[in-house]
């Protein structure tokens, strides 16, 4: 009797030890919440999710989409998601700029021969001379919002080739869906949009391709930012990041290295990549070759960008004065360049 007893209460003490093992091993699981555009310019993010890169640091990840860059900075702001990667924005640097946020790595830059964002004229618009990224000088132009990424590249633009930005007639519709639909109406001349929004309309012949950004006026477009409640848990974001760069790193090695005349090549190395980039940005492997955003291995920042970026949108009045980049980013974890 008394041996089945001590049976029974050892099975009853292995049962308790094992339930209470459960919540110890789902708590060493830190729940994230990121916000992304479904660009391949978050290619890194899909890459450590898809491959269990978060997993194996310990977090538990959770992807939220949105169709423009700002709202995931006021997402980021009042903690709707624990993490924003996306494109910088005046939006974002004036709620970095009131402690709301802080930028703690670089992503992805608009560089030569890697396509990301390009300049697109309507039809309409390209047989009365839009023929050239700068001859938007005084044409209606569709981009998100005003002091968007799309913004900053139009003044960069008229920076480089001497014209004045109060003539580009911004139109902003708040979202790359609207923009796509505005220049395939033909209700406004042209747009900045993402290679990745853009190619179905280059494809059905509803646009003209003017140029890409990333050769005319190369820049830091996106990077990761966090709150201050994320910022407080140091373990977190540098398991993040670390996983991060770890996708960073296979990313830029395997399908950035293949790249050539601007698209990624299809073989065994890289189309497991490209298939999981495909996956998130619902698009076909074909066309995920073409909008291989250029993102640095190590996820670094270019800070003197970022101040300049700052500086520019504050002269235009878009962004408030009274912060530089020092006071945006989050040094404990950027790795400047």
């Amino acid at each position: 009797m008394f041996r089945n007893v001590n049976l029974v209460a050892n099975l009853v003490l292995a049962t308790l030890l094992c339930l209470a093992s459960v919540p110890a091993a789902q708590a060493e699981d830190a729940k994230l919440r990121i916000g992304v555009l479904r660009l391949s310019s978050s290619a890194p993010v899909f890459i450590a999710l898809d491959k269990g890169y978060f997993h194996e640091a310990g977090l538990n990840v959770e992807l939220k989409f949105f169709d423009a860059a700002q709202p995931i900075a006021v997402a980021t702001a009042t903690g709707d998601v624990d993490v924003g990667v996306t494109a910088f924005t005046a939006g974002l640097y004036n709620l970095a700029g009131k402690g709301a946020l802080k930028i703690i790595a670089g992503m992805s830059r608009d560089r030569p021969g890697f396509p990301l964002i390009g300049y697109f004229a309507s039809n309409k618009a390209y047989e009365a001379g839009l023929k050239t990224p700068k001859d938007i000088a005084g044409k209606r132009v569709a981009m998100t919002q005003v002091g968007s990424s799309f913004h900053y590249s139009v003044g960069l633009l008229a920076d480089k080739y001497g014209f004045k930005l109060a003539d580009v007639k911004i139109v902003p519709l708040q979202s790359m869906s609207n923009m796509a639909a505005a220049i395939k109406g033909e209700t406004v001349d042209a747009a900045l949009m993402p290679v990745s929004v853009a190619r179905k309309l280059m494809e059905e012949g509803a646009v003209k391709h003017l140029g890409w950004v990333g050769d005319e006026t190369p820049w830091q477009v996106t990077g990761a930012f966090a709150g201050p409640k994320t910022l407080a848990n140091t373990a977190v974001v540098t398991k993040l990041l670390a996983s991060l760069q770890r996708a960073e790193r296979e990313y830029h090695d395997v399908v950035l290295a293949s790249v050539k005349d601007g698209n990624a090549a299809i073989n065994d190395n890289t189309k497991p990549l490209l298939e999981i980039i495909a996956k998130y940005t619902n698009l076909p492997v074909d066309q995920v070759v073409g909008n291989c955003a250029y993102i640095d291995p190590d996820g670094k920042l270019d800070v003197a960008n970022i101040d300049s970026q700052v500086k520019w949108l504050q002269a235009q009045g878009f962004a408030d004065p009274g912060y530089d980049a020092a006071a945006i980013i989050a040094r404990d974890f950027v790795k400047p360049d």
